[in-house]
């Protein structure tokens, strides 16, 4: 299958940047597109909900004026995450100000709605939504998702348990749209690995946390730059829906990661903790990845180094076994 037009826009490497709660805001969305790569945050980041008209505006006016300044430029479209779950009641809000903005990339989140869908397909858009197994796959399909996003182990924030291949196969046995793979991707071997395994992008979230333009204070940039794949927690007790976070910012608040409790209610992926301490402001979202996170950069350097990583990977792998990619 061919990719929507949109998804066919020349990037500086073939990575979709995973919205982020609190870390995503216009100035990382702007410096992802502007550095070639898709760039994307929640809409629920732009609080009060009135806010997120302007931040909208914000982000197509900087990129346009990028472009303009340097008609060379790769300069890759951005996409709002919208969380399809009963704790937001923002959805009906927001996703009026998504279609009078005509956003061109919706991903959809915790959920797959028919009628979500159908209001972004009513100007052009595309919804890609992210999945944690092949049955969810199926059902995001038949519900008019234009394309998914496989979020297998090892991925940042809400994340699945199954191996990247072995979901991207059951997926592809099926499924010839638009596929993007999320897990422990934050070097351009990854990248190019996601490719093979069948993805057309790679959806790369971690890796951003620690650059100069995320929304998030030093601290959790420099537990992210100190940090490996070792120091990542998969519980479900801090929103009742499972999550890898730093194991850093658990201890820091005084819990066991070893002998966390249990969830003391129901899902509640946005608003979720125990007591004053909140999943997301406190208890910190990460992938495995970070182990290639070795500094604190900007979104052009991060991305120049995937890049270079994913280039290098390439020829690689035709120098070892002969074959082109």
């Amino acid at each position: 299958m061919t990719l929507p037009e949109i998804l066919q826009t020349p990037l500086t490497v073939p990575v979709v940047a995973s919205p982020m709660f609190i870390a995503s805001g216009p100035r990382l969305v702007s410096a992802q597109c502007q550095a070639g790569v898709i760039g994307s945050f929640p809409a629920l980041n732009a609080r009060p909900a009135s806010q997120l008209s302007d931040w909208l505006d914000e982000i197509t006016e900087s990129n346009a004026a990028y472009a303009a300044a340097d008609p060379d430029a790769v300069v890759a479209p951005f996409a709002v995450n919208q969380i399809v779950h009963r704790s937001n009641d923002r959805l009906e809000e927001d996703l009026a100000t998504i279609v009078e903005h005509r956003v061109p990339i919706v991903i959809t989140s915790l959920g797959a709605r028919q009628d979500v869908n159908d209001a972004v397909h009513s100007y052009g858009g595309i919804v890609l939504h992210d999945v944690v197994n092949n049955t969810f796959a199926r059902k995001a399909v038949e519900r008019g998702a234009d394309g998914l996003i496989a979020v297998a182990a090892g991925a940042g924030g809400h994340a699945g348990t199954l191996s990247p291949f072995a979901l991207v196969q059951e997926i592809r046995e099926w499924f010839d749209g638009p596929l993007l793979l999320s897990g422990a991707i934050a070097h351009g071997r990854s990248i190019l690995a996601a490719l093979a395994a069948g993805a057309d992008f790679a959806y790369i979230g971690s890796a951003f946390l620690a650059t100069d333009e995320a929304n998030v204070v030093d601290d959790y940039k420099d537990m992210v730059v100190a940090s490996a794949a070792d120091d990542i927690v998969y519980s479900s007790t801090f929103t009742g829906v499972h999550g890898n976070y730093l194991r850093g910012s658990i201890e820091k608040h005084g819990f066991d990661p070893a002998d966390l409790p249990k969830p003391t209610s129901g899902p509640d992926p946005l608003n979720g903790g125990l007591g004053e301490v909140k999943a997301w402001r406190d208890v910190w979202g990460s992938g495995q990845g970070i182990g290639s996170v070795s500094s604190r950069t900007t979104v052009a350097e991060t991305v120049d180094r995937l890049a270079a990583e994913y280039r290098a990977a390439r020829e690689g792998l035709l120098d070892r076994v002969g074959v082109a990619v």
